[in-house]
């Protein structure tokens, strides 16, 4: 609990910073009280352990009022409009895309935008016949890049190639903006090379589409699948009800060994974690306005069963090397088959542990709340995302992807790994889908990638523009709310010096 001091503080450091649109300070206002009221107790453990920054609460606030990722039924939009929004079914492109910008407007996150913009190529391919479809695709896309300030904003492609998804991927590679996220769920069975081959050389351009392994994502859930904000598997119509973390490497600097860290710190902290997760579902869910009142629950195009809890974990690499340390023993993360070894038996307790706590709702995940390979925080220092390996201690190129492979499996609801190459690659997309199809193959769910020479860059899970960041070194505001969070990566995770790979052999 923070005190009417801090408040203070905190208002005015919002309303003084030059470098914030009116938008995004009005945004960062209404996130201030949620901050400094409690409306369930935490226990000691819990407090103690937020703040020695070894569990973090993700900066929703001690409470949510709406869930923190929505993906909505936008083909039942399609099919049957929206009575609240009083949209009919659209009859042609026009209408089609009129219809989707009306409904995003409404759709709420923890960002205020929406994080899911569904398969858009399959919801617009219905309606190609029109002859100024290249003109009105493109007026769309420029409207989202405008009113939806915030990569987090996420379109889905494929697997199947389209006139629609054709035409996108083609307008993003002539835009390159960094709004929206594009993911395309790919299956080599279903996605024909060429198509996919264009989504790689967008992607060099624009840092999108990232590529996601349809074959294993679609095991996932009872129904359909999409891929929101960062990097998020989730059902249609539903989501996330929330998100918090464990910040592994802050965890293992408690530790005196691994065994230590796996039978003591990391049982109890999951233990509180998850009970904190279920305190806000259930407030979520049983007191809040949202699952009662919102348009979207009325009309069905979300349903409480189809939500989850997403239990966040990050920091792997260092707390793999601190721990190693510990014990006296020169293995690092990724370079020692002993290291690599403890990494796995640190999700396998994970997983045994979060998965012993049975949560009220969260039927969709057979009431646990799945792993999150989370992408980290603007504040986070010497903390890799997820699982990854830390920039700067990149293993060549193959035997990355085949280290991926190895941990990609514990993070149903999302993980993913970045590969930058230089400017070359973009005469050889076969080369890298090669790459993709192989990593896929072993058991990687989540490639991305940009060219060493493109502005929009992807920083953890979401793009940014370098040229935004540096109008915020020097005090401009920018349009998309997310490059703040970039600019601050960039300064604290070394974004820029991340291992930039060559067909012919790695930097």
């Amino acid at each position: 609990m923070l005190n009417i001091t801090n408040l203070k503080e905190t208002v005015e450091s919002i309303i003084t910073n030059s470098a914030l649109t009116h938008e995004q300070a009005m945004i960062a206002l209404s996130d201030v009280p949620l901050s400094y009221v409690e409306f369930f107790e935490t226990t000691n453990e819990f407090r103690e352990l937020c703040e020695a920054g070894c569990l973090c609460r993700m900066a929703e606030g001690n409470v949510t009022y709406q869930p923190r990722y929505i993906l909505p039924d936008y083909e039942k939009l399609m099919r049957e409009g929206c009575k609240f929004l009083r949209l009919d079914p659209p009859e042609n492109l026009f209408e089609a895309i009129q219809t989707l910008e009306i409904f995003y407007r409404h759709v709420p996150s923890v960002t205020h935008y929406p994080v899911y913009l569904g398969s858009v190529d399959k919801l617009l391919e219905p309606f190609m016949d029109d002859e100024n479809a290249y003109k009105l695709i493109k007026s769309f896309l420029i409207f989202l890049d405008r009113s939806i300030p915030d990569s987090y904003c996420h379109m889905n492609l494929g697997p199947e190639a389209t006139r629609a998804g054709e035409m996108i991927v083609e307008i993003e590679t002539e835009l390159k903006n960094a709004i929206p996220s594009i993911t395309l769920l790919y299956d080599p069975d279903i996605t024909p090379d060429d198509f996919a081959e264009k989504c790689v050389i967008c992607a060099l351009n624009c840092a999108k589409p990232s590529f996601a392994n349809h074959k294993m994502y679609r095991k996932l859930y009872d129904g359909a699948y999409g891929i929101a904000s960062c990097y998020n598997a989730l059902p249609i119509a539903g989501g996330s009800f929330t998100l918090s973390r464990v910040v592994l490497s802050r965890l293992a600097e408690r530790a005196k060994d691994s065994e230590h860290f796996l039978e003591d710190l990391l049982p109890r902290a999951v233990k509180e974690l998850c009970g904190y997760i279920e305190n806000k579902i259930e407030f979520l869910v049983e007191k809040s306005h949202f699952f009662k009142s919102n348009f979207l629950v009325q009309e069905g195009f979300v349903k409480v069963e189809n939500f989850t809890g997403m239990f966040g974990v990050v920091g792997m690499n260092e707390c793999v090397n601190t721990l190693m340390e510990k014990e006296h023993k020169s293995d690092r993360y990724g370079y020692s088959e002993d290291a690599d070894q403890l990494a796995i038996r640190i999700l396998e307790k994970l997983q045994e542990c979060v998965n012993s706590f049975e949560s009220k709702y969260c039927d969709c995940t057979e009431h646990h709340f799945p792993l999150h390979a989370q992408v980290g925080i603007d504040s986070d220092y010497d903390i890799s995302p997820g699982a990854r390996i830390a920039i700067g201690s990149e293993l060549p190129l193959h035997q990355h992807l085949h280290h991926c492979a190895k941990v990609h499996h514990f993070f149903p609801s999302g993980v993913g790994d970045i590969f930058p190459f230089d400017e070359t690659a973009k005469r050889n997309p076969d080369a890298i889908l090669d790459l993709i199809k192989g990593g896929f193959k072993e058991g990687m769910q989540y490639f991305s990638t940009y060219s060493s020479d493109s502005d929009v860059i992807r920083i953890t899970g979401y793009l940014v523009k370098k040229s935004d960041i540096a109008k915020l070194d020097n005090g401009i505001a920018v349009p998309q709310a997310n490059a703040k969070w970039g600019y601050y990566e960039v300064k604290n995770s070394k974004i820029y010096e991340r291992k930039v790979r060559s067909l012919n052999g790695d930097r």
